[in-house]
């Protein structure tokens, strides 16, 4: 009978890749019978060849009991075999594993060949019970005569250890024992077992510090020297003074050594073992950022990104010294390798500081400003071009979105970096961000809103720009058509309508603003920003008429009429918007502006209105009905933290019932009998309505109607009355029975009467006949080119309250909290009539007394009288 061997099933693949799927299922059938043959060669060969098929993806854990026979097999060639596919196809969970213990065992005590045969296996496919059973055996090896078979024993052991723990007292004593062996080939092994191990437990190996420093000195083999360097790194943090030991040996070796993998491993532990921060580690970081500058120009790519890496590494501790190689740095962010433009990034985010932020984001922002056109090739194009050198393939470092987005949100990261530490000019910021949001072509939009409202929020000093660059945005109509494209930074006109409308006071002509916001394009928007485009609306219309009413004149009343017919008109589209909140603030608007329209409309100028001594302003009193509505109160950003710093009060329970639960009295359980008795039909038995006895009735099977006392009716009517009062006024009660007995109009009498007694009569309020300040700034000649800000950086914390040592919050002081007003960001003052102060109650509290309300209802109960002071009427 012809066998198929392992040649002529790869042949037989290569000949049948059409069919190849029919191909392997012949010949598994071929091999399963052969595999049961008694015939050891037959055997083993149909063993190779599942072995095979198992690499190309196909399972053969059925076979495992015959893989363990051929690895019984006293022939070497075939115990070779079994071994390897062992390896290949056992793993913990093979259930024939516990059956190889004791042939594992003699194998290890045999002839060298199948010892180092045996070791091999067993390092891949080692258990837990295995790793326990044969820890002595595989201890005994590291004492073999062979150096071979010591090398992978030592590898065994580290494997050994990883699956049983417990081994490591008498397993380490022999294995430190091999660091001093006569082959270097076992000692190289044995330093690469204990890197690992000390990576998990460093303490337990200072004790090999000598050792390890006496190999570093005179190897020089380097991969053992990577691996020895490896281990002083995690060492070093443990023991300072290795730091001032290794010091001579490790700049020695970046000096000296041609092996890159090497000087990256030295400056990699120069850096975890913090050998740079000490008194003499200036020389060596110098030494190392020097070494690693020059890679940066040279054309091997890989040592680019080692160098990149290795430097990000490096600046935290010494930016001083990176920085000198600034030029270098961002040459790199033109790589065509995506990798190292990352790389490059990374470290331009962690060396920029106040002197050379500006160049790094100017740098940045111009690989965003002419993007290349976008070349679609596949990646066989693009390896076929580069093999025959007669087509450029065009790597723009600004082409990929996803690479836009990361370079974007890279330069906000670095101007954001702790609070605008590295911002020296926010005029220039301002600035920056506004660019940003024309040339991202990504979405960042949210990113660059929440930057502006903040940077806006904290630097008064900047408000004034800001408020003109977000003019610019609001009037450019290129922006909004723009807005409606994927990957726009729309979310930017919420942030400008925004702080428009929130420093409004800061426009020069806030007149021209108001048809920005309320054009049809606006319409296309998100509804959140048309949201905040009509509550600007409305304060930059407030601030613009409390300036005009200062200096009002006749002409000034069309101009007023014509604003308000625009704004009305549009509002009468914004309120068809289906978004619920765009309807309710183009509704509220709408109102308020026929308001003001109508007041415009009965306005009949007053020749000498302008007199101290008259009732009426030369002005419609309208004009200033708007502004208070948004400038009554300061809202001032609060620290995240204001809320821990106030201490609960020791008289409050907060784990008590504020309400404590209704107990459960006997009415609540006459009432749920009742409400269970209502749903059953009562049936009265035939007759003159004589009284039956209840026993005898029950005995008939007949319902008998109980006789309820007028007592019992009075409290189930209570009990009824209570219960639908309670439905009536719960909010989530859904009613399925009939409705409620009650009046079905409403009932006059019981709305509740406010006697105003101790309010002054409107007569006596006098109108304001002085002239109002200024609300809006003049054009100045104010220079954009300020150095000095102060920016708010905690936000406002409650000054008055004593924290308890329990919730005390520890507050950085800030200087820049000092120059401020007490209010923190307090808004300009509102234009609205002079305060009404009585001439008594000039020197009491101006908190309004409590008012009675009183209720009367129309049955004649007893009155009610109610009082709520406004502080509670607040809180409630």
């Amino acid at each position: 009978m012809w066998e198929r061997t392992l040649q002529d099933l790869i042949r037989g693949l290569r000949a049948n890749k059409k069919e190849e799927s029919k191909f392997i299922a012949q010949a598994v059938d071929e091999i399963r019978k052969e595999i049961r043959s008694k015939d050891m060669e037959l055997k083993a060969g149909a063993v190779l060849k599942l072995t095979y098929l198992e690499m190309l993806g196909h399972d053969m854990t059925w076979a495992s009991f015959h893989v363990v026979e051929v690895m019984s097999s006293p022939k070497y060639h075939l115990k070779t075999i079994g071994y390897l596919a062992a390896t290949q196809s056992f793993g913990a969970e093979t259930d024939v594993l516990m059956l190889t213990t004791n042939l594992l065992k003699k194998d290890l005590a045999s002839s060298p060949a199948d010892v180092a045969v045996s070791v091999n296996g067993l390092s891949h496919f080692i258990a837990p019970d295995l790793a326990r059973d044969l820890s002595g055996d595989l201890v005994a090896m590291l004492n073999h005569s062979r150096p071979h078979v010591r090398k992978r024993a030592v590898i065994a052991v580290y494997r050994m250890l990883a699956k049983y723990p417990q081994a490591s007292p008498y397993a380490l004593t022999r294995l430190k024992d091999k660091l001093e062996d006569s082959d270097i080939g076992v000692v190289s092994a044995t330093a690469n077992a204990m890197c690992e191990l000390v990576r998990h437990n460093p303490n337990d190996y200072l004790s090999l510090a000598p050792q390890l420093f006496h190999l570093l000195t005179t190897s020089s083999n380097n991969w053992m020297l990577i691996k020895l360097v490896k281990i002083f790194g995690f060492l070093s943090p443990h023991e300072p003074r290795l730091v001032r030991k290794l010091q001579p040996p490790i700049t020695e070796l970046i000096s000296t050594t041609p092996a890159i993998s090497l000087l990256y491993e030295c400056v990699h532990t120069c850096i975890v073992g913090g050998m740079l921060e000490s008194a003499s580690g200036h020389a060596l970081a110098e030494t190392c950022v020097t070494k690693l500058a020059a890679f940066l120009g040279d054309l091997d790519q890989n040592l680019k990104y080692i160098a990149l890496l290795a430097m990000v590494k490096i600046v935290p501790s010494h930016p001083h010294l990176v920085a000198r190689y600034q030029d270098m740095i961002l040459a790199s962010v033109n790589d065509q390798d995506v990798s190292i433009r990352i790389r490059a990034l990374d470290l331009l985010t962690a060396m920029a500081s106040q002197d050379n932020i500006q160049s790094i984001v100017q740098q940045l922002l111009s690989h965003l400003v002419h993007p290349d056109a976008v070349v679609q090739t596949s990646a066989t194009q693009s390896l076929n071009a580069s093999l025959s050198g007669t087509t450029e393939v065009s790597l723009s470092p600004s082409k990929s979105t996803a690479y836009r987005l990361t370079l974007a949100q890279r330069i906000l990261a670095i101007c954001s970096q702790d609070t605008y530490s590295n911002v020296i000019d926010f005029h220039w910021y301002l600035s920056v961000l506004v660019d940003l949001a024309y040339v991202a072509g990504v979405s960042v939009g949210a990113d660059i809103r929440d930057q502006l409202v903040d940077v806006v929020g904290r630097v008064r000093a900047v408000r004034r720009r800001a408020v003109e660059l977000m003019v610019s945005l609001l009037s450019d109509e290129s922006f909004i058509f723009k807005a409606r494209d994927e990957g726009s930074c729309a979310e930017v006109l919420w942030a400008a309508a925004w702080v428009c409308g929130e420093h409004c006071g800061e426009l020069a002509e806030p007149r021209k603003l108001i048809p920005f916001l309320i054009k049809q394009s606006v319409l296309d928007l998100a509804p959140e920003t048309i949201a905040v485009y009509l509550q600007a609306v409305l304060k930059v219309f407030g601030v613009w008429t409390a300036e005009l009413s200062q200096n009002w004149d006749d002409d000034s009343l069309p101009k007023v009429k014509e604003i308000v017919e625009e704004v009305i008109e549009a509002l009468q589209t914004f309120v068809s918007s289906p978004d619920i909140e765009v309807q309710e603030r183009a509704a509220n608007a709408l109102q308020l502006f026929t308001f003001i329209r109508a007041d415009l409309l009965s306005y009949r100028p007053h020749p000498g209105s302008s007199s101290a001594f008259s009732e009426d302003p030369a002005y419609p009193k309208s004009l200033l009905l708007v502004r208070p509505l948004f400038t009554a109160y300061d809202l001032n950003p609060v620290n995240p933290l204001a809320q821990t710093a106030i201490p609960s009060p020791d008289d409050v329970d907060l784990d008590a019932w504020i309400v404590p639960p209704p107990a459960p009295e006997a009415s609540q359980l006459v009432e749920k009998a009742i409400q269970e008795n209502e749903h059953v039909p009562k049936r009265r038995k035939k007759g003159k309505g004589k009284a039956v006895n209840s026993t005898s009735s029950r005995a008939q099977g007949e319902d008998v109607t109980p006789v309820e006392t007028s007592e019992e009716r009075a409290r189930r009517e209570q009990a009824r009355a209570e219960r639908l009062e309670r439905q009536r006024d719960d909010p989530f009660y859904i009613p399925v029975d009939k409705p409620a007995r009650g009046p079905a109009a409403e009932d006059i009498d019981s709305i509740p009467v406010v006697h105003l007694d101790d309010m002054p009569a409107m007569s006596q309020v006098p109108s304001p006949t002085p002239r109002l300040p200024s609300l809006l700034r003049a054009p100045a000649e104010d220079t954009y080119a300020s150095t000095g800000y102060t920016i708010d950086r905690d936000g406002e914390m409650p000054t008055d309250v004593k924290a308890s040592p329990s919730t005390a919050v520890s507050r950085r002081p800030s200087s820049a909290l000092t120059s401020v007003s007490k209010n923190g960001f307090a808004m300009p003052p509102a234009a609205s009539f002079q305060e009404y102060v009585a001439e008594d109650e000039a020197s009491k509290p101006r908190t309004p007394g409590p008012v009675k309300v009183t209720r009367v209802k129309r049955s004649g109960a007893k009155k009610r009288t109610v009082e709520a002071a406004n502080g509670g009427a607040a809180a409630a």
